[in-house]
């Protein structure tokens, strides 16, 4: 039964939508954990080992980060491999006659499927960059989260490739949570208006939250 719902364009859209709210669930306590880098280093250190500690002693250290991790990564990924399956499905079922007249797609479309490239791109090199410290500028420090992200937002490199994924993000969310919502059945032509101002308020509050963090880096407000 699982099979056949995956197999269908139902259930690949169902699971880009129930994915995509657990990723949303996930940016949402993200950003404000983020934001507490305002609250200086301590704060902000304290809060980024909490992050390993939590459920203890039930869980062991670190157990229910990676627990979360797990979590996330299925997500991505049937989440990107629902929508690129989905994306060949429609191309594949296009009528013979656009073969040699590509249509244009939708400025919707569009969005949603580089944002999704981007946003992919930019995941990998956000671990590298805060996690695993390989690509980090300025001498990775482990367990000193604060300075790490002093220093990633004190280049220009660092700020641009944050700021222009957060502005994908936000684009995406703003398209995709009200796709979502139709997909789970809880959209409707009475709702449709407030369904949409909602993802434009999530989308723009989440932009502004992530943005805050390098803004406040460039300004000195962080430092």
């Amino acid at each position: 039964m699982a099979r056949t719902m995956w197999d269908s364009s139902v259930g690949k859209k169902t699971v880009m939508a129930v994915s995509g709210l657990i990723m949303l669930l996930y940016l949402v306590a993200h950003m404000i954990g983020n934001l507490k880098i305002y609250f200086g280093a301590g704060e902000f250190n304290h809060y980024a080992h909490w992050l390993r500690t939590v459920g203890e002693p039930f869980m062991h250290y670190e157990w229910t980060l990676w627990l979360i991790r797990i979590v996330l990564v299925v997500a991505v990924v049937a989440h990107a491999t629902s929508a690129y399956q989905l994306s060949r499905r429609d191309i594949k079922a296009r009528p013979d006659k656009y073969v040699h007249k590509k249509p244009r797609a939708g400025y919707a479309t569009r969005t949603m499927r580089w944002g999704g490239v981007i946003l992919g791109l930019f995941i990998v090199w956000h671990i590298l960059d805060l996690t695993t410290g390989t690509v980090h500028s300025g001498g990775f420090q482990e367990g000193h989260p604060y300075q790490n992200v002093v220093d990633t937002f004190s280049t220009w490199y660092g700020n641009v490739v944050y700021i222009v994924a957060m502005l994908a993000l936000g684009l995406h969310i703003r398209h995709g949570f009200w796709s979502a919502a139709q997909t789970l059945g809880v959209g409707s032509r009475r709702r449709d208006r407030a369904l949409k101002t909602l993802a434009n308020v999530l989308a723009l509050l989440l932009t502004a939250g992530f943005i805050a963090v390098p803004v406040g880096v460039m300004t000195g407000v962080v430092s």
